[in-house]
């Protein structure tokens, strides 16, 4: 059984399920966001094993059946309504969170991308850029800080260019309003009010020239690069998430085998089978490294690139949910077979022993 975990309004689902339904696959897909409000969740521990039983509501599952795991964009758990109380709720929320990383801890599956505190960590951009550059990306120069005293050395070096990135999550929410900080050329304006830097780090990197922007795919060992010229949009040139589409190219990239070989070695190395990387391809044909998103968006990289990325999703998780099924026919038949070769041993000794009592 395949067991999807996200948003009931996840569009990236919507484009694999009809995928996982043409090879046969058994799924369920839930969101731990309905879980303790709506769901039920049981872990009961007797006779030195145990059972795990999930009531979504709609089915009930055992997850010792569960043989694969999709952790796509689940929500957080939340209390019913009826809790108000906002410590009573964090209290709440807590407690199962707790449950929930145990249950998945012991369920017999593999997983796309990870569990949760793999993802947690690969998501770190200060851990994954040093293992990019450990195995070989080129890498721009980086500086992480909340130092004021290093923005105006960082922007000389660079020249002028030089840009500012958040470190974690670039939305947040101020007097009710969402907002999302995209990546910001610097002038010589920022630099007078360089004391704010002391609030909230940040990333400040030169300026990469660019040629296009690339979001490489990699699903386990299947790797799939768009380009993305965004050089025509004044909007999104120097952040293409604002998706000018009008002005904006995607299109397939077809990268050099070392470097699709390295984007799979990366990804694995952060424990990782799933990973969205973010490269520019300079103007003298260089490639450098960004960052890599272990759960990063891929559903415009198959619809304006045209690349089949729900398809190698679907093989994944199939694969996956069948691989640890013979995994367990083959240890059984292993088990099976140590007993007959016990047996066969008993029966051997027992003839040897009546032998040497007749002798």
């Amino acid at each position: 059984m395949i067991l999807i975990l996200s948003d009931r309004r996840d569009d990236a689902v919507e484009l694999v399920l009809p995928k996982l339904e043409r090879r046969g696959a058994r799924v369920t897909w839930w969101d731990p966001g309905d879980f303790p409000a709506r769901g039920r969740l049981t872990a009961a521990f007797a006779g030195g094993g145990h059972r795990i039983v999930l009531d979504t509501g709609a089915e009930r599952l055992d997850l010792s059946e569960v043989r694969a795991v999709w952790r796509r964009r689940p929500n957080a758990p939340a209390p019913g309504e009826s809790v108000t109380e906002p410590s009573h709720r964090r209290h709440a929320i807590w407690q199962a969170e707790f449950l929930l990383d145990g249950v998945w801890e012991l369920a017999p599956a593999r997983w796309l991308p990870s569990r949760r505190d793999v993802e947690r960590r690969a998501h770190n951009k200060i851990i994954h850029m040093a293992q990019a550059a450990a195995l070989g990306f080129r890498v721009p120069e980086t500086v992480y800080t909340n130092d004021p005293a290093e923005l105006v050395p960082a922007y000389e070096r660079a020249g002028g260019d030089l840009i500012a990135k958040q470190i974690n999550s670039d939305e947040f929410t101020v007097d009710g309003a969402d907002h999302r900080a995209y990546t910001t050329v610097l002038n010589r304006r920022h630099l007078t009010s360089r004391h704010r830097l002391q609030h909230e780090p940040v990333i400040l990197q030169p300026y990469v020239p660019k040629a296009v922007e690339l979001r490489v795919i990699v699903v386990g060992e299947r790797v799939f690069a768009a380009e993305i010229d965004a050089r025509a949009s004044r909007t999104a040139r120097d952040d293409w998430r604002h998706y000018d589409d009008d002005r904006v190219r995607y299109a397939a990239h077809r990268l050099p085998d070392a470097l699709e070989r390295a984007c799979v070695e990366l990804t694995a190395s952060l424990g990782l089978t799933y990973g969205a990387i973010d490269l520019i391809l300079t103007p003298d044909g260089e490639y450098t490294f960004l960052e890599i998103n272990p759960n990063g968006a891929w559903g415009f990289v198959e619809q304006r690139a045209g690349l089949p990325v729900s398809e190698a999703i679907a093989d994944w998780l199939v694969a996956a949910d069948r691989a640890v099924d013979r995994a367990a026919d083959n240890a059984v038949d292993r088990t099976a077979g140590d007993a007959l070769d016990r047996t066969a041993d008993h029966a051997a000794g027992d003839l040897a022993d009546e032998k040497d009592g007749r002798s």
